[in-house]
């Protein structure tokens, strides 16, 4: 299956993050890609690097602001796509994207370049679940699963900054 969460509100990495907690439940071989977040910010990222050890890669250079970066952004989105693409190929069960659409919305990775992998899962048989804000319309037709998190109340929308275990 393609699993796709995706939407304006909190909850898109979480919900991921307990997709994988289930498959490892369930002993699946699991790994997970982390685009455009840098390494050492995100509290799962700590978790997710004893749990899955080389199953785990945090492939961004933090979130695109500046268009100067783009050639960097593109190279890091590249190898973690080759990376993702590897880990399908050794007989993965679930692999999540995390962040891949706002890669893909950046345009640090392209429509062909995700398909290409999403290809390769489908013919090996591997679960993909992808997040991220902006799912394009090509993605949402081949996605099996979309859930949508919409924000009804946040504290960000009275200034309240980002904390630390629930947001990041």
């Amino acid at each position: 299956m393609i699993v796709v969460y995706t939407g304006d509100g909190k909850g898109k990495t979480s919900a991921a993050m307990g997709q994988i907690l289930r498959a490892l439940g369930h002993g699946l071989r699991v790994a997970c890609a982390q685009f455009m977040k840098r390494d050492g910010v995100a509290g799962e990222q700590r978790f997710l690097s004893i749990q899955l050890g080389e199953n785990f890669r945090v492939g961004g250079l933090g979130f695109f602001r500046d268009n100067q970066d783009r050639t960097r952004h593109r190279e890091a989105a590249l190898a973690t796509l080759a990376w993702a693409t590897a880990k399908i190929s050794e007989g993965l069960d679930v692999l999540v994207m995390d962040e891949i659409l706002y890669a893909l919305g950046a345009g640090v990775v392209e429509q062909s370049e995700l398909q290409d992998v999403l290809k390769t899962a489908r013919e090996q048989g591997a679960h993909v679940i992808l997040t991220g804000r902006g799912l394009p319309d090509w993605l949402g037709q081949e996605a099996d699963l979309i859930t949508e998190m919409h924000t009804a109340k946040h504290p960000f929308n009275q200034g309240q900054g980002a904390l630390k275990g629930i947001d990041f």
